[in-house]
């Protein structure tokens, strides 16, 4: 019963990442969510932070768009290889492509046009802030008459 009612008091925007959250891992077989990197999503006052382990990538490799507020974020690795002049030659290899994508329901209370990320020591980071009027409000005392 307990659970019930701490859900129930969830910050919306949090209750709607833990859903899709369940979600998403409920629907991908394990083998496909392995390939996919895995997310943080943090909530401040002011914004949403959202990190991305993606090692081994340079921010060219990376696609972010944004379409009616569902933010979407794609990259695509293809590993070339020159063997001239050299006598070395694979026995097996399976890493040489590698490519994935997740997508964002976004609320429509954050500041689109201000979305920033950043790419670095493979972790992409981007940082989606609120608008005024969905920022956190300070405790306001009310003076009794």
């Amino acid at each position: 019963m307990e659970n019930v009612a701490v859900r129930n008091e969830m910050k919306p925007l949090q209750k709607f990442f833990d859903d899709f959250l369940t979600r998403e891992l409920f629907h991908n077989n394990w083998n496909n969510a392995s390939r996919v990197p895995m997310v943080n999503i943090l909530e401040t006052d002011d914004a949403f932070e959202i990190e991305m382990a993606v090692p081994g990538m340079r921010k060219e490799d990376f696609t972010i768009s944004l379409d009616n507020q569902v933010l979407n974020i794609s990259a695509h690795l293809e590993e070339k290889v020159a063997n001239e002049g050299n006598n070395e030659q694979y026995l097996r290899r399976e890493f040489s492509y590698y490519a994935f994508q997740r997508t964002f329901n976004l609320p429509e209370f954050v500041e689109a046009d201000k979305i920033k990320a950043k790419y670095e020591n493979g972790l992409l980071r981007l940082y989606v802030p609120k608008k005024e009027e969905a920022k956190k409000k300070p405790a306001k005392a009310i003076h009794i008459q």
